[in-house]
């Protein structure tokens, strides 16, 4: 479950583009930060991805991979260029196939290998028919489903949702929200050759005009039951509402979003619907990791939470520096994992209730949040250099890390008194003790 939007330069506060995306995994899944640098390969290597071993390219580009920590592609990430990409888990009438591609490692190839979205979109494309998406995606039990996606740069973005080996890309203009379900009609830019055909044969229409492309693929009961169509609408709404003034704090604000019944009791009940999502149901999963990218020519800002929970997390800025000292090499995946588990921790001190004075941590948070936006916006209207940006995001970065662990110390003898139904109680007592056990 997830929840990716756009909002293009012509409806933006200033002209950027706003890559914005929350990654909805297991509790205990850790979504991880890994920069790749770029790199020259021989004549003939191949590259091993989640399941499938496939011809590697001459050369990849240097990306940042947002991901869970045993899949080899990412749930969301850019490159060196300012190509960004998400995907959504998406349920159709079309095969589940046990092995193939997974939509995460389709991000990492297009984003390892293509400049643009154009040539995400083509490439992603191509590789959908050569060698097919599958294989489990789950990490505590089985899941397998298809696969939509946001592909963006700094001057157009596309939606691509996909059926199995079918498909469908949507041009976006203005804004764009995709959830956990089919979404484009019969006003598509480009599809499939067999699209209409197939749905036919499959007796899902009866003609050509007859045809919808979300009508006739999806899987309606489980893409009611994603809670996809509730969190779509929100994020639509929202940015909607918000035509000329979208920047990375809006963005922010929709990403930690709750539903109404929610709101104020997001740590004593699950909440499929929202878009920051919280587990704790029979139903659902919950936000691991979250990420705003503020996209131009003349140079990208990135928002980074690097831990679950957007609602409680702390966005830290991020411009693009080959081997990034505040990252993690793929060879550093232990490091990365313990990164994410320090930030996991606290938020289950909030689940137990041994958190007493939120308020006070969310007051800090937001005074940090604001200060490092308005400097972010002072260098890059000044044109600071490498080093004056470097040293005010490893200054950001350690004031993160430091109020966190204040929190973490000041209340981790409290005792354990969790609030919620007898079922989310267990939930959590269950996910906690799997999580101190490593797993």
């Amino acid at each position: 479950m997830c929840d990716t939007m756009v909002a293009m330069g012509e409806v933006s506060r200033n002209g950027r583009v706003y890559f914005a995306k929350n990654s909805d995994r297991q509790p205990n899944e850790p979504h991880i930060m890994i920069q790749v640098p770029r790199q020259q390969y021989p004549p003939g290597a191949r590259v091993r991805c989640t399941y499938l071993e496939i011809e590697q390219a001459r050369e990849t580009y240097a990306v940042l991979l947002l991901k869970p920590s045993w899949i080899w592609g990412c749930e969301m990430g850019c490159n060196e260029f300012g190509l960004n990409i998400g995907n959504e888990a998406v349920f159709t009438r079309e095969k589940y196939e046990p092995t193939g591609l997974t939509g995460m490692d389709l991000i990492r190839l297009a984003l390892e290998r293509c400049r643009t979205t154009q040539e995400a979109l083509e490439l992603i494309i191509e590789l959908l028919s050569k060698y097919g998406q599958g294989g489990n995606c789950g990490f505590e039990k089985p899941f397998t489903y298809h696969n939509s996606f946001l592909i963006t740069d700094a001057h157009e973005a596309w939606v691509l949702e996909t059926a199995g080996k079918y498909w469908a890309a949507q041009k976006v203009n203005g804004i764009r929200t995709i959830s956990n379900g089919l979404t484009i009609g019969s006003n598509y830019d480009r599809s499939h050759p067999d699209l209409i055909k197939h749905a036919m044969e499959k007796g899902w229409c009866k003609s050509e005009q007859d045809f919808v492309f979300a009508r006739c693929y999806k899987d309606k009961l489980f893409t009611r039951f994603s809670g996809s169509g509730q969190r779509q609408n929100c994020s639509q709404v929202e940015l909607e509402g918000r035509v000329g003034d979208i920047d990375e704090a809006i963005m922010m604000e929709i990403l930690r979003s709750h539903h109404p019944d929610v709101e104020g009791k997001q740590f004593q009940r699950s909440s499929l619907q929202s878009v920051c999502m919280h587990g704790g149901g029979l139903v659902g999963d919950h936000t691991t990791g979250s990420y705003v990218a503020c996209l131009s020519d003349k140079g990208s800002l990135y928002w980074i939470t690097g831990a679950s929970t957007p609602c409680l997390a702390m966005f830290k800025p991020l411009w693009w520096v080959d081997d990034h000292p505040l990252l993690f090499r793929e060879d550093q995946q232990q490091e990365a994992i313990d990164y994410w588990q320090q930030r996991e921790r606290f938020h289950r001190m909030v689940i137990n209730g041994q958190i007493i004075n939120l308020s006070d941590y969310y007051e800090r948070r937001d005074h940090l949040e604001k200060s490092w936006r308005e400097t972010a916006a002072r260098l890059e209207a000044e044109k600071a250099g490498d080093n004056a940006k470097m040293e005010f995001m490893q200054e950001a970065w350690q004031e993160e890390s430091k109020v966190i662990q204040e929190f973490v110390d000041e209340n981790r003898h409290r005792p354990v008194r969790p609030r919620g139904n007898p079922y989310y109680r267990s939930y959590w007592r269950r996910q906690n003790q799997r999580l101190l056990a490593g797993k």
